[in-house]
């Protein structure tokens, strides 16, 4: 298990560039069990998701291995379609698998997937979804068995736009026999970057990005190269980690329309912001300005995904914010480790109340999730003295090469074994 040891208090200058979009690398993976030619993701972030979600494919007969920065798949031997259970727990984003796997060999066995403890992520959407497509689900001692003799097109609404459960969804419904029509379905980026993937094979798909999605079911799905967009959240980890630090950084590669409701906070901090093409610059000096309220909400709303990040920013800024967490009630499990900082920070329910400080305290903290670790690396960052951040599995799902980029725009942090 290794951890970062960070001195704080250096500015940020300089330039970095975006990885591949998470959120959209791991459908387009589960989305390879469909075609039938040979599929390369360039660009494909080294994160241990990612590499997990090759193990399954591997795992379903598949082969699945990097090639320089793409990932090449060749998905004509597979012939399983069980999951491991070990890998279906640390990979929440196995589920997406369900779909893939019914629309090519009528049946899937899954454990009830895993990820992060950021609350409670049901799967019922996916699993009404796919029933609503012809398939029968039998759920016994912890794994979810789909099975269908024929997929059949349908119109289904979901009761709220997930992004899971749209994508899985989608992935079932490019075989099936007639028109599917998602209502009420997630609008976010990395749907319309499922839509390009999947029409290059020859789906048709249409409607991504809107609340309504339609999918013409076709025979068969040949093979493509496919380069996803950016990843949106670990731009916005970059942009605040700056606005946190002061200094002056651009990140590359990201479109400012995808992240606009950040943007729009971190204006209100009283950061500068310019955008010109794919580059955001910020630049802050001076003391950052509580905004009154950050509420998460589904695209285009403020992401979840950015929530701790964003607290963290609100714990040195001068005032009083309130942090609504409205999709994981338990998205707040690192608070007691900014605490540790010295954040002053009461969270209520869904609600964070902070009260800002002058500045973090170098402290030895403990990242228990994702975007949760993230946040803590960022309090380290600015914070006056020595921090060491634990158990970095968390952070390595997501960001890849963290420290490394971090170290190139001037800060002070190193990873060590323990």
């Amino acid at each position: 298990m290794d951890k970062y040891i960070v001195n704080g208090g250096n500015k940020l200058y300089g330039e970095v560039c975006v990885q591949a979009a998470k959120n959209s690398v791991l459908p387009v993976l589960a989305a390879s069990v469909l075609a039938e030619k040979e599929v390369r993701v360039a660009g494909a972030p080294r994160i241990s998701d990612v590499k997990n979600m090759m193990k399954i494919l591997s795992c379903l007969g598949c082969r699945a291995e990097y090639d320089g920065d793409d990932i090449f798949i060749d998905p004509s031997p597979a012939r399983c379609w069980e999951i491991p259970r070990a890998l279906a727990h640390v990979l929440r984003s196995s589920v997406f698998l369900l779909g893939p796997l019914v629309a090519r060999f009528g049946r899937a066995r899954i454990a009830y997937p895993g990820g992060c403890d950021i609350g409670l992520r049901p799967v019922d959407l996916h699993l009404n979804g796919l029933k609503r497509l012809g398939v029968t689900i039998t759920e016994s001692n912890g794994y979810i068995l789909c099975g269908c003799k024929k997929l059949v097109g349908n119109e289904i609404m979901l009761d709220c736009p997930s992004v899971g459960a749209t994508e899985n969804i989608m992935l079932a419904a490019v075989k099936a026999e007639g028109e599917t029509v998602i209502k009420n379905a997630a609008r976010e980026p990395e749907i319309e970057d499922l839509q390009k993937f999947l029409n290059l094979l020859g789906a048709k798909v249409r409607g991504a990005g809107s609340g309504t999605i339609v999918i013409d079911g076709v025979r068969s799905l040949g093979g493509a190269t496919f380069r996803p967009m950016a990843d949106r959240i670990e731009a916005g980890t970059f942009l605040i980690a700056a606005a946190m630090c002061g200094g002056d950084v651009s990140v590359n590669g990201i479109s400012g329309e995808n992240i606009s409701s950040l943007l729009h906070k971190l204006r209100e901090n009283g950061c500068k912001i310019d955008i010109k093409n794919d580059k955001i610059n910020i630049k802050r000096e001076g003391r950052l300005v509580s905004v009154k309220s950050v509420e998460t909400q589904p695209y285009p709303g403020f992401p979840t995904d950015l929530q701790a990040q964003m607290t963290a920013l609100c714990c040195i800024c001068s005032g009083q914010s309130i942090v609504t967490e409205n999709l994981f009630e338990t998205r707040f499990k690192y608070v007691p480790e900014l605490r540790k900082m010295g954040a002053d920070v009461t969270v209520v329910d869904r609600n964070a109340f902070v009260r800002g400080v002058d500045r973090f305290t170098g402290a030895t903290v403990v990242a228990c999730d994702l975007r949760g670790g993230a946040a803590l690396v960022l309090a380290a960052l600015s914070a006056e003295g020595r921090s060491e951040v634990l158990d970095l599995s968390h952070i390595d799902r997501g960001y890849g090469d963290f420290e490394y980029k971090l170290r190139s725009l001037g800060a002070d942090i190193v990873r060590v074994a323990v």
